[in-house]
């Protein structure tokens, strides 16, 4: 079971990271005073997402919300999708990706991530070399540092598994956006001649909730893993 972040996870796709279909989950993880941690997390998880997922820039901008102190219900769950994450992003090199991301991910120099088929998926919608994507990158260790278990090809633990705080490991966190505009709402009715013809006539929303799987330095960073 993992825990629900929902409340403290921002969400950013502006014009263009839409147009290079790029999104950027940002999550803030309170500490946990009583285990040693007096100070918060912020974590970037940036992915490939395509377009038609959410609706587009100029609709978004026309966009009224009444009562807005209504809580809202999302007419369509798309369920939990699993990110397992390769590279730390270099945030001053980050702009290939996106220009929005060093400023947003700013509070998290070391705890921005990507994956590896992200980019190539945005190497061949961008025409721009993977070689280029990879000086913003830095790659996860996967195996423990010890010669042992290198020379036995071990993988990194599970954070769940590990009792040992100060050890690497790989780390979980799930984060949920719980209602966003993802679509637009079309309704059919009849036209001047009375016949049928289909108009816009609203926003879908929808829930969306997303694992993701990456490597921590120790334990101590990924307590809420157990």
């Amino acid at each position: 079971m993992f825990p629900d972040l929902s409340g403290r996870v921002a969400f950013f796709r502006g014009a263009d990271c839409y147009r290079k279909e790029v999104q950027i989950l940002k999550a803030l993880v309170l500490g946990e005073e009583e285990r040693g941690q007096s100070q918060y997390q912020v974590m970037c998880f940036i992915f490939h997402t395509p377009r038609d997922a959410f609706i587009p820039s100029d609709a978004m901008s026309k966009l009224r919300q009444k009562n807005p102190g209504t809580i809202r219900v999302p007419e369509d769950d798309k369920g939990r999708t699993n990110y397992s994450m390769d590279y730390t992003v270099i945030l001053k090199r980050s702009t290939v990706i996106s220009p929005h991301i060093a400023e947003m991910c700013a509070e998290a120099p070391e705890s921005s991530y990507t994956r590896h088929e992200d980019i190539k998926t945005w190497s061949s919608i961008q025409g721009v070399p993977e070689s280029v994507y990879i000086t913003a990158l830095k790659k996860f260790p996967t195996l423990s540092s010890t010669p042992e278990d290198k020379e036995n090809h071990q993988q990194l633990q599970s954070c769940t598994d590990l009792k040992n705080v100060w050890s690497p490991c790989q780390c979980h966190l799930e984060l949920c956006v719980g209602w966003y505009p993802c679509g637009l709402k079309y309704c059919k009715g009849k036209g001047e001649n009375k016949g049928p013809m289909t108009y816009r006539c609203g926003i879908k929303t929808c829930r969306k909730c997303s694992l993701f799987s990456y490597y921590v330095p120790q334990k101590q960073l990924c307590l809420w893993d157990e």
